[in-house]
């Protein structure tokens, strides 16, 4: 792995309008800042309602019939995503070192999981940008009937600051692949590598218009959600903020809304797993990203013969967690995003150990540290009324949950408003085989976690969301179907 840029030069803050750069029409900025140090990297600039409606312009005119876009033979559109991806493995130490110091996770992971990841999703929607197709349909009576995959248009794609660049690629991959035009919203916390990818999406030779990219805070997000002239919303994020979304679409024109939202994952962990496998694979599959991950497996039940052991070696596990600087090769955890998540995941502990939680590590920020850090922490004797058992922590805080039977864990494990993800650890395939039709769950992982790929659907049940990531259940989510019944004078077969 090559060394990172430890302080890369920020080359793009503005918006990204019709391929060019632009300055917000109010002239408002945010500060976007470096989560180890909490300094303020860079002044971005912010997209107000005019900026949104300029944006929209321009992605509507790209969709125009008869434009470049809409006249672009699909092996082309394929081309270009795969020139976007040629470009950031080109670009791929410079991304992944923005991405670590704009939002705090290790440089290993940014560079060795984020980007070969992103890269591989646009090569893999590349390759079906000429193989999405209607069928012909032997329609009853004198009739000539076929359908037409059409794409819905223009879309405003919202995308979290957990995994920035990834969530981009999984958005504008099925998107550009379907013939689309697309307003991207990067989160505020985290603007800098949409940005530059912007860039790149020029320089792979699309279409003016057909990618556009506003940084912004909320608002820019909701003037998009609410815009009439907006076809498709596609969010990742908050369960709260997906709620206002599909509010929108309802006040508004209706608009198709995707959403893959909150998380409170069941990790069942069964007695005759292998316990140093399921314990370092129950770690990773929580602690992975600083435990900012809508899929973690932020409960993990651990059946009874086996608890106290597991409990022991989870915290063991812990403590010897590597954190600091993430730019360090060795570090497995940086900072959380910001100080405003910080407090919320060190205010969740608290009511844990209120609610008489017993904390067997971690459980309060480092000493001598500065950044927003967390100390790798793990809840013993949780029940399943607690608050840290119900509500999405989003840190690097693992509860254990002990059960007994099958039938039990499967109840407790459904007993929750979302459905995102679910694990199983057990030898037994019959057990394992029973769990899996039992759990209500978008994505159940037997004997691993956080196994996610290109050609594998992701998204949730319940308050989860719905649609689908990945895969070619993803590119549903950006056509519509067309009906063409044309009268004939005589059918044959």
């Amino acid at each position: 792995m090559p060394q990172p840029q430890t302080s890369p030069d920020v080359l793009y803050t503005g918006l990204f309008i019709n391929n060019e750069w632009h300055k917000s029409k109010s002239g408002n900025t945010f500060g976007t800042i470096n989560p180890t140090t909490e300094q303020t990297i860079a002044e971005v600039q912010s997209a107000g309602k005019e900026d949104v409606d300029f944006a929209v312009k321009a992605a509507r005119q790209a969709f125009k019939l008869g434009s470049p876009w809409r006249r672009m033979d699909a092996s082309d559109r394929g081309r270009l995503l795969y020139r976007l991806a040629d470009l950031m493995e080109r670009d791929q130490v410079y991304l992944a070192s923005l991405e670590t110091l704009d939002n705090g996770k290790p440089y290993s992971m940014s560079y060795n999981v984020d980007l070969p990841f992103a890269i591989k999703n646009l090569r893999y929607f590349a390759g079906w940008a000429d193989k999405t197709h209607g069928k012909t349909i032997p329609m009853d009576g004198e009739f000539f009937t076929y359908t037409r995959h059409e794409p819905v248009g223009v879309c405003a794609q919202i995308i979290p600051w957990n995994f920035p660049i990834l969530m981009m690629a999984w958005k504008l991959g099925p998107a550009l692949a379907t013939g689309n035009t697309i307003v991207l919203k990067p989160a505020e916390q985290t603007s800098l590598t949409a940005l530059y990818i912007a860039q790149l999406v020029k320089e792979a030779g699309f279409p003016e218009g057909v990618v556009n990219v506003l940084p912004g805070m909320g608002e820019t997000g909701a003037f998009l959600a609410n815009h009439q002239d907006v076809d498709k919303v596609a969010f990742t994020g908050s369960t709260d903020v997906g709620k206002l979304i599909q509010l929108a679409s309802g006040n508004t024109n209706l608009k198709r809304v995707t959403l893959e939202l909150g998380g409170k994952s069941p990790n069942i962990i069964l007695a005759d797993a292998d316990m140093d496998y399921a314990v370092e694979t129950a770690h990773f599959g929580l602690f992975f990203n600083m435990g900012q991950c809508c899929c973690a497996g932020s409960r993990t039940f651990v059946e009874d013969k086996i608890y106290d052991e597991f409990v022991e070696r989870s915290a063991e596990r812990a403590k010897k967690r590597a954190i600091g600087n993430p730019f360090e090769l060795t570090t497995e955890q940086g900072p959380q995003v910001n100080q405003e998540q910080m407090e919320k995941i060190l205010g969740l502990i608290k009511t844990g150990q209120d609610q008489g939680a017993k904390i067997v590590a971690g459980g309060k920020r480092p000493e001598g540290l500065p950044g927003y850090f967390v100390e790798p922490t793990v809840f013993a004797d949780v029940q399943d009324n607690m608050t840290i058992a119900r509500e999405e922590i989003f840190g690097p805080v693992q509860q254990l949950i002990r059960f007994k039977k099958l039938d039990e864990v499967i109840e407790r494990a459904n007993n929750s408003d979302y459905g995102l993800a679910a694990g199983i650890f057990t030898k037994d395939l019959d057990k394992a085989n029973y769990l899996v039709n039992g759990l209500r769950a978008g994505t159940v992982w037997v004997n691993t976690y956080n196994a996610l790929a290109a050609q594998a659907p992701f998204g949730g049940y319940k308050m989860s969301g719905h649609g689908r990531e990945n895969g070619e259940y993803a590119l549903s989510n950006y056509t519509e179907v067309k009906s063409v019944i044309i009268k004939v004078p005589q059918k044959n077969s």
